[in-house]
């Protein structure tokens, strides 16, 4: 097996045009390590550098103890899988899997064990004879995933394999992904713009805005301790409440309202408050840091409702929260609980989390 690594990587096309920022990061055996950001981040570009499918500017790619950077695609012992499926419409499934391999000069009886061996796993057995014209899009993936499979590369790559698939056939195959690849040992890295994606199949998340990286991290480090404002709007699903609140004292002017303000965040002008609709609650006994608004819109989620308030004492502060669907509260008059422990804090300035 491979650690992949990549050192101070960085590719211009141009002064202006700089899509991957002097990146390093390493992914190591049985690690999956998924790319994730907004459009034009530099993840793309990242996985094609990896590949071989373009040259760092500046920096290396090491597979192993094998600096791979002048190496072309053909020599890295890699495989990719892309969201197109790149299969040859006048092959075979068996022909398709088979096709790297008779590339490599490999035996036929190798070949045969490998793709019965990868065809067991990924349920392709009854669909080896036909084609792809006749397989379904959930099919065609799994076909695509087994030529990758079969190749026992040192790094898989995945470039948003899943973003053909309608939403209830992309929640089956990426349970089958992570399967899978928990049984593989080599790296993998994975490309997407889909957050749920990168939170349940990944032991690593690395998160990418403008080329630079902004956070690497287990998925549970990325969603409870997010490094600085960009992370904490990115990841989560309905997005973090970011607001920009005056200090006063040791607190902060919420509306009519004062927020205790942590030590370590006393200096300073302004600070930006963050907090996940869905630990914005109804008050409990006990809790202290309570406000008051009113709804002006909500969002049926079936087992919950989004709402957003406006906070009293103020006309643009706007919190969002979710709230189970068979609660009861008002709507002229909602209170709502702020849990000191859910609270996150960022340098209005810097954007970066404040200590704690």
């Amino acid at each position: 097996m491979a650690k992949l690594e990549l050192q101070n990587l960085t590719k211009a096309y141009s002064r202006q045009i700089v899509p991957v920022k002097d990146l390093s990061l390493s992914v190591e055996d049985n690690e999956f390590l998924t790319l994730v950001g907004p459009s034009g981040c530099g993840k793309s570009t990242l996985l094609r550098l990896i590949a071989g499918l373009e040259q760092p500017t500046q920096g290396q790619v090491q597979i192993g103890d094998q600096d791979v950077t002048p190496l072309p695609p053909g020599d890295r012992n890699i495989a990719m899988v892309f969201q197109s499926y790149a299969l040859y419409p006048h092959m075979t499934v068996y022909e398709n899997m088979a096709s790297g391999l008779k590339l490599r000069k490999m035996g036929a009886g190798d070949i045969q064990k490998r793709i019965q061996s990868a065809s067991e796993v990924l349920g392709l057995d009854p669909l080896l004879d036909r084609r792809p014209a006749k397989l379904s899009g959930g099919q065609r993936q799994r076909v695509a995933l087994g030529r990758a499979l079969v190749r026992k590369p040192d790094v898989f790559l995945l470039d948003e394999p899943l973003s053909n698939l309608d939403a209830l056939l992309r929640e089956q195959v990426r349970a089958d992904l992570k399967q899978i690849f928990e049984q593989q040992q080599s790296p993998v890295v994975y490309v997407t713009h889909d957050q749920t994606e990168a939170m349940t199949l990944s032991t690593k998340v690395a998160v990418l805005s403008e080329g630079h990286l902004q956070q690497l991290g287990s998925p549970k480090e990325i969603y409870r301790t997010p490094a600085n404002r960009f992370v904490a709007g990115f990841i989560g699903s309905p997005q973090m409440n970011l607001l920009t609140l005056e200090r006063v004292e040791d607190a902060v002017l919420f509306g009519d309202f004062k927020l205790h303000l942590p030590d370590f965040a006393h200096k300073g002008g302004s600070v930006v408050m963050g907090i996940r609709p869905e630990h914005v609650r109804l008050p409990e006994p006990g809790d202290t840091q309570i406000i008051h608004g009113n709804v002006f819109l909500v969002e049926n989620l079936g087992m919950s409702d989004l709402l957003s308030v406006r906070v009293q004492g103020s006309d643009d502060l706007v919190l969002r929260t979710m709230i189970p669907a068979d609660a009861t509260w008002s709507r002229e008059n909602i209170e709502l609980a702020l849990p000191s422990q859910s609270i996150h804090w960022f340098d209005a300035e810097t954007e970066v989390r404040l200590n704690g």
